[in-house]
């Protein structure tokens, strides 16, 4: 069985963690005025501004329950400078965000300096709410859609549904992230947490965050779809 199989199962296991018992719909809330994003966008004064990776994400971004430094986006940024990017990463993620919310904030999180590539890490709440994953396509495609729309090489990364909203909902959860991939032609990484879920070694107690080693192994996947992605990035950044 597939790592992120025997994730989904331990989801299956405790539902509480969904925080519900089936899918249900979205309350609309007003916009958060002050997320709290690992690496707030307000840091960087347009004086010293590199042109910007963005992380868009909720606590599996934000590094929930570990240092900053450990989270996957700052590991990113280690390669990116170890490896003469000159890009700085701004980790947008918030914790217990949805695909709604993390559209809500989206200019914000893309500031007014020199954003060049978004990667989209959304949908666990969704899934966790059994939010509809049609919400969850109308969402993430308005994002890909502003991102494009501003010019950025856009990344998407996949979720997985638990499975105690059928079978049924995880597939049409799941064909959420190629269909738009698909759409969009932007590159997907088909599962945000792929080698990491279902491994207590990678994992912290809850079963659901990584822990240091696992946030390792969720920014070698990343930086494998970003690191292609960087040379025509960097070949159109002014100097």
């Amino acid at each position: 069985m597939r790592n992120w199989a025997i994730w989904l199962v331990f989801l299956g296991v405790f539902p509480s963690l969904a925080g519900c018992s089936g899918p249900t719909a979205e309350v609309h809330q007003p916009a958060p005025t002050a997320p709290r994003p690992s690496a707030p966008v307000a840091a960087l004064t347009p004086a010293s501004i590199a042109p910007r990776v963005i992380f868009l994400g909720d606590s599996l971004t934000a590094g929930l329950g570990l240092d900053i430094q450990q989270s996957f986006p700052s590991i990113i940024q280690e390669r990116l400078k170890a490896a003469g990017h000159p890009f700085d990463v701004v980790n947008a993620g918030v914790s217990g965000d949805t695909s709604a919310g993390a559209l809500r904030r989206l200019e914000w999180a893309l500031g007014d300096g020199q954003p060049k590539v978004l990667i989209i890490a959304l949908g666990g709440n969704d899934g966790l709410r059994g939010l509809p994953p049609e919400q969850l396509e109308q969402n993430l495609a308005a994002i890909i859609e502003q991102g494009h729309k501003r010019g950025l090489v856009v990344i998407l990364a996949g979720m997985e549904a638990p499975p105690n909203f059928g079978a049924d909902y995880t597939s049409r959860f799941r064909n959420v992230y190629p269909t738009l991939a698909k759409r969009y032609n932007v590159p997907l990484i088909p599962f945000l947490l792929d080698g990491v879920a279902g491994d207590p070694a990678l994992n912290q107690p809850d079963g659901i965050h990584p822990n240091a080693r696992g946030a390792r192994v969720v920014a070698d996947l990343v930086w494998r779809a970003l690191e292609p992605a960087l040379a025509g990035v960097r070949a159109t950044t002014p100097r």
